[in-house]
Formats: C-alpha cells, sequence, structure tokens
C-alpha cells in the first residue's frame, strides 16, 4: 500500500514541487500551507509521515512539532534554512527524527523517508531493543556492550553515541545532530567518544569496519 506524507511549507513553488516528486516515487501526498491547513488535514486522514518547514507565518514548524508529540507519534522530517543551527537543535528537541537543510536534493529526502518508514515498520519490538555489529551486542534498554557473552566496559557519553547510532544503524547520523542529542555537546567530545568506542570494539581503530565514517554526511554503524 502506498504510504500518505503531508507536506506542510508556505512556499508554492516547493510544497508543489515536493509533492509531485513524492507522488512520482509511489507515496500519496498532501500539501498543507500552513499548520492550520495541517490541523485540519490529519483530522481527516492518518499519515505516515511528516515533512515540516520550521519558518511559517503563524505558527512555526518547531511550536507545531512540539505540539504533535503530545499525543502523536508520526515520524517528522524538519526543513530548515542553511546555516540556522539553533533551529535545528530546538526541531530535534521538539521531537523530529530528522531534518534536511534547503535547498536539498529530492533524492536525499527520498532516501531519508525511505530509512525511517523502514525502521519504524521493519523491526519487531522486541528485536528493537538490541543491536548486533560483528560479534558485539548493545542493548537499547539498559546501554550495556557484550562481545559474546563478555561485557565491554562503555562510559555514559559513550553508550548515549552508540544509542543513537544503533537506533540509526545504516544510516550516516551528522555530529550536529549527536550533539543535539547528547545534550549539546561539542564536536571535539563527540570525535573522542566515537575513538575511544573504537579501540573497544574494532579490531583496527584506524581502519574501522563497524564505526565508520561517511565523508561529509557523519558516523554510521554497519553489521
Amino acid at each position: 500500500m502506498k504510504k500518505n506524507i503531508l507536506v506542510t511549507d508556505d512556499d508554492t513553488r516547493l510544497r508543489t514541487l515536493l509533492g509531485r516528486f513524492l507522488e512520482e516515487n509511489n507515496f500519496t501526498v498532501s500539501l498543507a500551507k500552513d499548520t492550520v491547513e495541517a490541523r485540519q488535514l490529519m483530522q481527516q486522514t492518518n499519515f505516515d509521515l511528516l515533512i515540516l518547514d520550521v519558518m511559517m507565518p503563524g505558527e512555526n514548524g518547531v511550536d507545531f512539532a512540539t505540539a504533535l508529540r503530545k499525543d502523536s507519534k508520526i515520524p517528522i522530517i524538519m526543513l530548515t534554512a542553511r546555516g540556522e543551527f539553533d533551529d535545528r537543535i530546538k526541531g530535534l528537541e521538539a521531537g523530529a527524527d530528522d531534518y534536511l537543510q534547503k535547498p536539498f536534493e529530492p533524492k536525499e529526502l527520498l532516501l531519508r523517508i525511505n530509512n525511517i518508514l523502514k525502521r519504524i515498520g521493519g523491526n519487531s519490538s522486541s528485536s528493537n531493543n538490541f543491536c548486533n555489529f560483528g560479534d558485539f551486542t548493545f542493548s537499547l534498554t539498559d546501554s550495556r556492550l557484550k562481545r559474546g557473552e563478555e561485557f565491554i566496559h562503555i562510559t555514559e557519553g559513550e553508550a548515549k553515541i552508540l544509542a543513537i547510532l544503533c537506533k540509526e544503524k545504516g544510516n550516516p547520523v551528522s555530529r550536529e545532530k549527536l550533539s543535539a542529542l547528547c545534550g549539546g555537546i561539542d564536536d571535539r567530545s563527540i570525535d573522542v567518544q566515537i575513538t575511544r568506542l573504537r579501540k573497544k570494539i574494532e579490531v583496527n581503530p584506524k581502519q574501522p569496519h563497524y564505526l565508520q565514517t561517511v565523508r561529509n554526511l557523519g558516523y554510521v554503524i554497519y553489521s
């Protein structure tokens, strides 16, 4: 069945182009120029994902996402202006699942949509509690890392980063997103935590197999 997506953006040209592009890629799409119209459409249709612009007249995207999260778990991809770091932080804190900077390639948006929908619909609740890579198992419930039956000591900071990467397994996570989800720590601190994790899980930390760097995109965990 086709997935239903709601695009909410006050830019008529972008809104129309996104609608056309997503429909060409086998989605059912509804368009809203502001959050008032978005609410009306959400009363009529159960959407599978929401694409939401931050800057809109009246209620902005961050406030709308915050209100939605009180009673909805709908996945949200936030659209932010290039360089507006504070908007991205606020969007993630409001409950957005991902963000994309304008201008962006529609194919990148499509990739992010499919990754989110696959992650939500592809795993059972029990398997979601564990992240497996190689001989390692990381428990998302108690933040404990094991190699076989042996527990590997990791710090609280390392556990936070590993949990984020495991939830996005196979998908690169930027330093900015890691920073936001880890309470705003700086890029250097993130790099240090990554280096420490690699020393604990990689045969050769300088040529990592599991915890890799994807140029211009961020860090990623692979099986």
